[in-house]
């Protein structure tokens, strides 16, 4: 039996839920165990919650943007610092102890007296590296679900969680910030960040994995870093994380265009925020309904064509507010699905969580945020060459070729899939 073999022979010796079922993981519980994080950074920072306040207190739009960009940084880099909650404690602690911390440190960041101050950002911008140790412990957590059932629901449950809480928030305090003070309203927040974190007592036992010997330790963690990284199953994996479909990039850009379907603005604040939000948390929650039995790489590229197909009804349909509002909806159902299958690729590809699973989770997520990123600036030149058509189109067809390039590999290699909890052995 060689190193690789071991560690996922010790893996496999973790204690499985009692009673072996789904229900006994209670992977319905990640909705929940995600919202500090869905809060923080879906709500309060990326939502418009932050935008609308600095606003109130009369800093511009430029100024705006960089402070929310800075404070947008933790969920690029998390990766950095979240391996730390693969050790020491349960992941389910460190989970509770960054939904706490990133609640204190808002609190105090809305009691000093301006949000644009640098003591204000600073206390901002550890408030959302505390949330995204939620991220990596919900990541590790759901690695280390033993029923593949179980793993599915968890995504979809995590990411219609994430949307349905951030909306959530948003609408709660921007609706109270008229009415409270700020020190009052960041209480507020405070709490809806915090208290979530709290269901992490619920969550399902998991126990730690521990070596006494530091050296022992680390080989492990190179093991199962080179069983999830170094093969060459791995490159088509990471290729499916850079490219771009599904990317949602055009969830921030077709507000912009919604005039020339002759969308108002009142109707576009609905049907891009709240209602929307709740659309794709809808859609995240109709990824149960996919069979664990199919690959979680092929269904996530199938749902991307059809995602990139709910855009032809902006790009070739009749300029007209019945042909945003249907496109709109459709597209963001199935980005909300597409999320949730995301995830499950992300579980997919890191194998059992073991010793390193928050770390590697962490790493692989992270690859997710690169093709929404250059797909802003892809759809924003299509938009700007075409008009609003034009920016569908772009995404469209950029996303269609991305998603079948990457089907047929996936359709026509003869590997069969394996458990997830399997990968370390035979990876």
């Amino acid at each position: 039996m060689n190193e690789i073999e071991a560690v996922g022979q010790e893996a496999l010796l973790e204690p499985l839920p009692k009673g072996g079922a789904a229900g006994k993981e209670r992977p319905w519980l990640f909705a929940l165990l995600i919202a500090p994080s869905a809060v923080l950074a879906n709500g309060v920072v990326q939502g418009g919650v932050l935008s609308y306040l600095l606003r109130n207190q009369g800093i511009g739009t430029g100024r705006q943007s960089h402070i929310i960009w800075v404070l947008s940084l933790p969920t690029m880099i998390y990766f950095l610092w979240s391996p730390i909650t693969d050790f020491l404690m349960r992941r389910r602690t460190w989970l509770l102890c960054g939904s706490v911390a990133a609640g204190a440190l808002m609190a105090t960041a809305f009691h000093m007296g301006r949000l644009d101050s640098r003591g204000a950002m600073v206390l901002m911008f550890a408030a959302a590296c505390c949330t995204q140790l939620v991220v990596s412990s919900c990541g590790g957590m759901m690695g280390a679900l033993r029923v593949e059932r179980s793993k599915r629901v968890a995504c979809s449950f995590y990411q219609g969680g994430g949307l349905g809480f951030g909306a959530a928030a948003v609408f709660v305090l921007v609706s109270r910030a008229e009415t409270l003070s700020r020190p009052a309203l960041g209480l507020l927040a405070a709490a809806l960040i915090a208290v979530p974190g709290l269901f992490a007592l619920a969550a399902p036992k998991q126990e730690v994995i521990a070596d006494h010997a530091f050296v022992k330790t680390m080989r492990r963690i190179w093991t199962e870093f080179k069983s999830t990284f170094l093969r060459w199953a791995a490159i088509p994996y990471t290729l499916l994380m850079i490219f771009p479909l599904a990317s949602g990039a055009a969830v921030g850009l077709l507000p912009g265009v919604a005039r020339d379907y002759g969308v108002n603005g009142q109707h576009v604040a609905w049907v891009n925020g709240l209602g929307g939000a709740l659309v794709m948390a809808a859609g995240s929650l109709a990824a149960t309904l996919i069979a664990a039995r199919f690959q979680a790489s092929v269904a996530y590229l199938t749902l991307a064509l059809v995602n990139s197909g709910t855009l032809g009804v902006l790009w070739l349909g009749p300029l007209r507010p019945s042909t945003y509002y249907l496109g709109l909806m459709l597209y963001l159902f199935t980005i909300g699905t597409c999320y949730a299958m995301f995830t499950a690729v992300v579980l997919e590809f890191m194998g059992h969580s073991g010793k390193s699973g928050s770390g590697r989770y962490s790493i692989i997520n992270s690859l997710g945020n690169v093709p929404v990123v250059y797909m802003i600036a892809v759809d924003g030149w299509g938009g700007g060459k075409w008009g609003a058509r034009g920016l569908a189109g772009t995404e469209a067809v950029v996303g269609a070729i991305g998603a079948v390039i990457l089907l047929a590999y996936f359709l026509a290699r003869k590997e069969t899939n394996v458990p997830a909890d399997e990968v370390a052995v035979q990876a």
